[in-house]
């Protein structure tokens, strides 16, 4: 359906709800919700450019029987009593793994979802955002205009959560037409296990060395002024926290690399970088100055080494020259797995991510065999479907590898193609990254 097709959307079918904000509405939604039927349509809105961390500011909800609901948790932060309504129910969610760990925080937590942007892309559909997914399956335009707005403000404003009213209020029949494409393409229990996947999953662990993350950090060098990056990280977080602020917003990136770069040996020195004249820069210019003095007094044992550590093998460019057979090995595997990835119109990282093709290659089972291949799959985590599709062919790979030079475009296998909840891993190193609350990406 084109976009010259699409009937916008401009109000929730029922009306706008009143926004729920104290114990007693609480009681109510929780009531009728729980007296519904059917999937639950969820969603949240946070404020994560603005405030520190990623808590929800806004829930929406929507299920048949029940209408919609629109939940500040910060007048009401103690959901589980709507999370346990919700227990029995089925979970939709658009990119779920985005707003898991903020519904979680308040006492929600799903024990079986459906996800309709991973739905999008285990169909090979080529734009897979809400909004989009929407216009092209559905045929309704939805309005874009609030995603990145401060959801933090008091009071929203009414066109914020007409908004986010309009985001649940087609979830439910999205999902419906979703799981009839995915039946036909005989992929919707590759779904299954993915959802179950993305249900299951721990929460994450906070990254390690979570400044290494701040941007710009490539221009920085040597280990001393490492140092000043990671301590200028570490005042500014503690600063954000106290708060409540984004952390880019108290001290942008591009100031913590320019003053490692710079090494200024006064507070004066500093205050004249261009990047400290502000007025909110100069307040706090002790405080900065005095994490440049920190990391300028520390010994050399305690600077941080110049490469983060990591358990998985080097970037790929280096292989030819370190490992060649490793090189081979990647290359042939890569190409049989892009192949069934197409055969099947589906991403290559939701077949298989990158970070665990390129570590099998690395260290690939010794004899390299279909069963062993599968084991070392699922170790890392990958599901039943995509260790189906892939594995055979990746241990052929590994046993007969042609030349880097060589290997261009192998025979597809048989079998479905994927979609898994995993990010996609374009670099050429290190494991996904994993956003702390205190990174400022």
């Amino acid at each position: 359906m084109t976009d010259d097709a699409s009937t916008p959307l401009l109000e929730p079918r029922d009306g706008l709800p009143d926004v729920v904000t104290d114990t007693d509405a609480a009681k109510a939604a929780i009531a009728a919700f729980a007296a519904a039927d059917g999937p639950v349509a969820v969603d949240a809105e946070r404020a994560s450019g603005y405030r520190y961390g990623h808590r929800a500011y806004l829930i929406q909800l929507r299920r048949n029987g029940a209408g919609s609901a629109l939940i500040d948790p910060i007048a009401v932060p103690d959901l589980t009593a709507m999370g346990a309504a919700l227990a029995d129910a089925e979970w939709v969610l658009h990119a779920a793994s985005q707003d898991l760990a903020c519904l979680a925080e308040v006492g929600m937590k799903p024990a079986r979802l459906f996800d309709t942007e991973l739905a999008g892309r285990l169909l090979g559909l080529p734009r897979v955002g809400l909004g989009p997914l929407v216009d092209s399956v559905l045929g309704y335009a939805l309005e874009k205009g609030h995603s990145a707005a401060d959801w933090s403000t008091r009071p929203l404003p009414e066109d914020w959560l007409r908004y986010a009213a309009l985001d649940v209020e087609l979830l439910i029949e999205l999902r419906d037409a979703l799981e009839e494409r995915l039946i036909a393409a005989g992929k919707l229990d590759w779904a299954h296990e993915e959802f179950a996947a993305i249900a299951a999953a721990p929460q994450q662990e906070p990254r390690p060395d979570p400044w290494r993350r701040t941007s710009g950090l490539h221009r920085v060098r040597d280990r001393r002024r490492l140092a000043v990056v990671r301590q200028l990280w570490y005042a500014r977080d503690e600063l954000a926290r106290q708060r409540d602020l984004s952390p880019g917003r108290v001290l942008p990136d591009a100031a913590i690399v320019e003053a490692a770069l710079t090494m200024p040996t006064s507070a004066d020195a500093m205050s004249a970088m261009p990047v400290y004249r502000g007025r909110s820069q100069r307040r706090e210019l002790s405080r900065w100055f005095g994490a440049v003095a920190d990391a300028r007094a520390l010994p050399d044992k305690e600077l941080p080494p110049q490469t983060a550590p990591y358990d998985g093998p080097p970037p790929p460019r280096a292989w030819a020259a370190r490992q060649p057979d490793a090189a081979a090995r990647l290359a042939a595997a890569r190409a049989r797995v892009t192949a069934i990835a197409e055969a099947h119109q589906l991403p290559v990282e939701n077949l298989l991510t990158p970070d665990t093709l390129r570590r099998a290659a690395w260290q690939p089972p010794t004899p390299p065999t279909a069963e062993a291949v599968a084991e070392l799959f699922r170790g890392r985590g990958a599901r039943e479907w995509q260790i189906g599709l892939t594995a055979e062919a990746v241990a052929e790979a590994f046993a007969n590898p042609e030349p880097p030079e060589a290997a261009s475009g192998p025979a597809p296998a048989s079998g479905p193609a994927p979609a898994s909840g995993s990010a996609s891993e374009s670099g050429d190193a290190g494991a996904p990254p994993a956003e702390s609350p205190g990174s400022s990406a």
